[in-house]
């Protein structure tokens, strides 16, 4: 059976080597008071030890198992309810939360690495509780004090738990075209109506309530996406003295039938003019959505880390014990018929692939941490305007290029392992499937790509990307002697060429930013991962340990095997949008 161990030599090598996170709480006073190195490390062992002695035994039966639905209600696998209740008296679901409302306000530098060994132990428990951090989060940001007073604190000890629901069968990532309606009602709440489909945990059987952040339309709302407001709707109604009252008019009319993640239930949600309370302001409801949505778009990002990280330990276990051939250049192990097929090249490169691609992302999710926490708690305005830029920027990259790479790496994962890995009890095929999704829901990785070009580096001519950009060059002159700046650098140098480019071009032609922005999001990533490679091959300097050698090693073959592909990638984005429309619509 596959066994999940968090990576966490790697993740107190990013946070205190590479980041210098413990110096970056202490001049933040609203972290200075909660945490220190010493408080990150025990919270990271102690979800190191909850990832892999409670959640992880649970992946394979949870997926076998999977969520049932009968008569609108839903049952979770064997054991997924008990271990829920146990994690949600650990105060994970809180971690990063309001400590105001009972949250533990841990910074978002460490709840990233959380995330990941949650998703790397078993993704679909790990979603129901990702939704409902995501659920908490919108609602404090958002929400009136009454709200926030009577929800938050029974959603951080996990009694209750939250969901997203915004899609609906005709409308998919256009949210404008939504039509589940919200009719005022005398006492200042309003009476929803509607179906959602694609809603993560939106029944379950491992909490008592489920709050439900709902998308809907006034009846004077404007058309489009202008129109939409944001509701807050209980499964249970909650009486004044925080006990449950009645049943609200919301029910599960079905699960769907899943590739992957299947102990998640992916449940089609009816509101029969269910109660529900304004979130926000009227017709403002999109606005206050994404903050719960860029936040679950860093969480399914890392979703890919996960799932690459758990196939890339079963890969490198199996690959050091499985005996095939004999290595190229002779034996190896002359007492046994062959050699483990870590001694083939190919074996090799698929998982120097992994490791590079999937620590590359650990190091991105924990600067995106980083920028997170200073827009949050910084005192300087300047400095939180920065990091909000940056975080901008960056949110579509992390979701696209981490599931994206994310899958690869579970297939490099599931090509060791040869046909083994094609049989369900070495949970390779597993991880394949259920990283699957994360390319797909929270905004496919095309919208992403779209909203990275389009959005965030055309509609201000750059402005953003100059940010970035800024600070490689800065770091790059602190080490202009170092192996990896000059191809730091260059490869910074094309993704600004290529950006001025599209800039000129798609002003005249407005198919352009859409023909290129998928090889345009890759090639900003493979740069991005470039610059975290060499701040960490920069840490890992000087120290003669095996952990800090080989990082510099992997650090190598990135720059030698991985970059170089925004070459071909380039060339691709550049060919233009004709191609694309050469064929009409019945030849194909």
């Amino acid at each position: 059976m596959p066994e999940y161990n968090a990576p966490l030599r790697d993740m107190r090598f990013l946070l205190t080597e590479v980041f210098d996170a413990p110096a970056l709480w202490q001049r933040l006073p609203a972290l200075a008071e909660r945490i220190d190195a010493d408080i990150a490390d025990a919270v990271l062992e102690e979800a190191a030890k909850i990832s892999r002695e409670l959640v992880a035994p649970l992946n394979r039966s949870g997926d076998e198992q999977g969520a049932q639905w009968n008569n609108g209600e839903v049952t979770t696998p064997n054991g997924f309810r008990d271990a829920y209740g146990i994690y949600g008296e650990g105060g994970w679901i809180g971690l990063a939360g309001n400590p105001q409302y009972g949250g533990m306000g841990m910074p978002k530098m460490l709840s990233v690495q959380f995330e990941e060994m949650m998703y790397g132990a078993n993704a679909s428990f790990a979603l129901y509780s990702t939704l409902s951090a995501g659920a908490c989060l919108a609602i404090d940001a958002h929400a009136s004090e009454a709200l926030k007073a009577t929800y938050l604190p029974a959603m951080y000890e996990g009694r209750w738990a939250g969901s997203m629901c915004l899609t609906e069968a005709h409308a998919g990532s256009d949210l404008g075209l939504i039509r589940t309606r919200a009719e005022p009602n005398t006492d200042g709440s309003y009476a929803i109506t509607g179906t959602k489909i694609f809603i993560t945990g939106g029944e379950q059987d491992l909490t008592e309530n489920i709050i439900h952040l709902v998308l809907a339309k006034l009846p004077d709302a404007p058309t489009g996406s202008r129109g939409i407001s944001l509701f807050l709707v209980p499964k249970v109604l909650v009486n004044a003295d925080q006990s449950l009252g009645d049943r609200n008019q919301v029910h599960c009319g079905s699960i769907e039938h899943k590739m992957g993640i299947k102990a998640s239930a992916t449940c089609v949600m009816n509101f029969d003019g269910a109660v529900g309370w304004l979130v926000g302001e009227p017709n403002k409801g999109l606005a206050a959505m994404f903050t719960m949505m860029n936040y679950e778009r860093l969480s399914i990002g890392i979703q890919g880390i996960g799932c690459a990280e758990s196939s890339y330990q079963n890969a490198v276990s199996y690959a050091r014990e499985r005996l095939q051939s004999r290595a190229p250049g002779g034996p190896q192990q002359h007492d046994k018929a062959a050699d483990p097929i870590i001694a083939h090249p190919d074996v090799r490169r698929m998982l120097l692939t992994m490791k590079a691609l999937t620590e590359g992302g650990r190091a991105f999710a924990t600067y995106l941490g980083q920028h997170l926490d200073i827009a949050k708690f910084s005192e300087v305005a300047t400095e939180r305007a920065r990091s909000e830029g940056l975080v901008a920027l960056l949110t579509p990259i992390a979701k696209a290029f981490f599931t994206d790479t994310g899958l690869e790496s579970c297939v490099h994962g599931q090509q060791v392992f040869g046909g083994h890995g094609y049989i369900r009890e070495w949970g390779q095929e597993q991880l394949v499937r259920d990283v699957r999704i994360s390319q797909i829901y929270e905004g496919t990785n095309g919208i992403q790509a779209l909203d990275l070009l389009g959005r965030k580096v055309l509609t201000n001519e750059g402005t953003l990307l100059n940010i970035f950009a800024g600070e490689i060059r800065a770091f790059a002159a602190q080490v202009p002697q170092e192996a990896f700046s000059h191809r730091l650098l260059e490869a910074l140098g094309q993704l600004e060429a290529l950006s001025h480019y599209l800039i000129k071009i798609a002003r005249t032609n407005p198919y352009e930013a859409g023909a290129a922005a998928v090889d345009y999001l890759h090639i900003f990533g493979y740069t991005a991962y470039a610059y975290m490679w060499a701040r960490m091959a920069r840490a890992a300097t000087g120290k003669e340990d095996s952990f800090h050698q080989a990082k510099l090693a992997t650090a190598h073959f990135y720059f030698d095997r991985l970059l170089p592909r925004i070459e071909s990638l380039i060339s691709a984005a550049r060919v233009g949008s004709a191609c694309l429309y050469v064929l009409d619509a019945e030849q194909f």
